[in-house]
């Protein structure tokens, strides 16, 4: 029989994201993984693993795990993979990049892996697209208002958002587009067109729901193979309403499936 392989593992980031997936390894959640340490610009305080800089991370860790946000993964992930380290990605909107997705492409000898985060279906939409693609691919995504106002907004549509009513359309457009203007708050739409192999073939909306109690992901496709619907109802997280409290644990089930520590669904 094969035997489980360990697999020395280091976090990028200690928040919203990265505190369950640290607990979920020091507590044998994840069959094979050995948590090396957390990599964090702020002090940790109470953390169940030391602190590391990305140098000391590469030398010790088999695989990082990026919690951190986009602007982390931009700055880490072509070291970590020239450096011959695994990396698994939370924030894969970054992608929507295609100058950084080439970058990171073409770095090794580390992997890059994705985990699916907050949204189901991937798999079967990623078989369809194998199989002719798609003609029509959308993914209309609810959240609370205050969790997708940007930077970016004039005052007016600001104000609009956080004193909004009822449902609202704030944003329509390409999955590369809506990546980029929401970093925080649209891996979703991101995962959807990785999934198809198209960026610009999927269509993302965004709308602001002051009664969404759960964040919604309505995903739809229709091509060669057949037609698909999905809807995903997802809790906020607590510490990050920007979040589904899902995605820790989609990346400590993404974390296992690398290892291998054992079979399953695939």
């Amino acid at each position: 029989m094969k035997s489980a392989r360990t697999c020395r593992v280091g976090v990028i980031g200690y928040g919203a994201i990265g505190v369950p997936v640290v607990a979920g390894i020091t507590t044998g959640r994840v069959t094979g993984a050995v948590l090396e340490g957390i990599i964090s610009r702020s002090p940790l305080r109470s953390a169940p693993a030391k602190q590391l800089d990305l140098t000391e991370a590469l030398e010790c860790c088999d695989l990082l795990v990026e919690c951190a946000g986009q602007e982390a993964l931009v700055e880490h992930a072509e070291v970590v993979l020239r450096a011959g380290v695994d990396l698994l990605v939370t924030s894969i909107g970054a992608l929507a990049d295609r100058e950084f997705s080439k970058q990171l492409n073409a770095a090794g000898p580390g992997r890059l892996f994705l985990t699916s985060g907050a949204v189901g279906g991937l798999d079967l939409l990623s078989s369809g697209a194998r199989a002719g693609g798609y003609d029509r691919v959308t993914i209309t995504t609810t959240k609370l208002p205050g969790s997708l106002v940007q930077p970016w907004m004039n005052e007016a549509l600001v104000e609009e958002i956080r004193n909004v009513r009822g449902p609202l359309d704030v944003y329509e457009g390409s999955a590369a587009e809506a990546a980029l203007l929401f970093p925080k708050s649209l891996n979703a739409g991101a995962a959807v067109a990785i999934a198809v192999n198209n960026w610009d073939a999927v269509t993302v909306r965004v709308r602001a729901d002051p009664a969404a109690e759960l964040t919604s992901h309505v995903i739809e496709a229709s091509g060669t193979i057949g037609e698909y619907r999905f809807e995903i109802r997802n809790k906020p997280s607590e510490d990050n309403p920007r979040t589904s409290g899902v995605v820790p644990f989609a990346v400590l089930r993404s974390l296992e499936s690398i290892i291998g520590g054992r079979g399953g669904l695939i």
